[in-house]
């Protein structure tokens, strides 16, 4: 991903208003951001914790989504999947995640969801940058590569229910 500026990230947003946007928590740290490493931006907002936000590349710009954490369920001993870079974790290191849908059937109160790493950090498990024990990363028979790629393509239709 190229690296994003703050109004880069601010003008993103396909889900919420301009001043939605305009007062959410942009992380401080962007400069110090793994950019080659990532395939999108991800972090939840420190003030509001069930609050978090997902920018990536789109054409010449960026798409951002507004994220809402679904509240935790009890007994959450087992492990669970991501939905978009199929690293498991244990506990809640998965999260369903809300998206307002945009435009008129956002603000009807539609939203699309789907099960996604609790830190936002797919890229970085992806490429072993950032691990989960125990286990964690199933062994593939898929490159790197085709690895990233699938990941693109399961975010892609998540943006896809989310802008349809």
């Amino acid at each position: 991903m190229r690296p994003a500026s703050e109004p880069d990230i601010r003008a993103s947003f396909v889900n919420c208003t301009k001043g939605e946007a305009k007062r959410l928590a942009v992380p401080r740290d962007l400069a110090a951001r793994p950019w080659e490493d990532l395939d999108f931006l991800g972090w939840r907002e420190p003030a509001a914790p069930q609050r978090a936000y997902l920018v990536t590349e789109s054409g010449d710009g960026f798409v951002g989504v507004a994220l809402r954490l679904a509240a935790p369920y009890a007994g959450r001993g087992r492990r669970s999947m991501c939905s978009l870079c199929l690293t498991t974790h244990p506990g809640d290191g998965v999260s369903l995640m809300t998206a307002r849908r945009a435009g008129q059937t956002g603000q009807q109160g539609n939203s699309v969801g789907a099960y996604i790493c609790t830190d936002l950090d797919c890229s970085l498990y992806l490429r072993g940058k950032k691990r989960v024990d125990p286990g964690g990363r199933l062994r593939e028979s898929i490159t790197l590569a085709e690895q990233i790629e699938r990941t693109t393509a399961n975010l892609a239709g998540f943006l896809g229910k989310v802008l349809g």
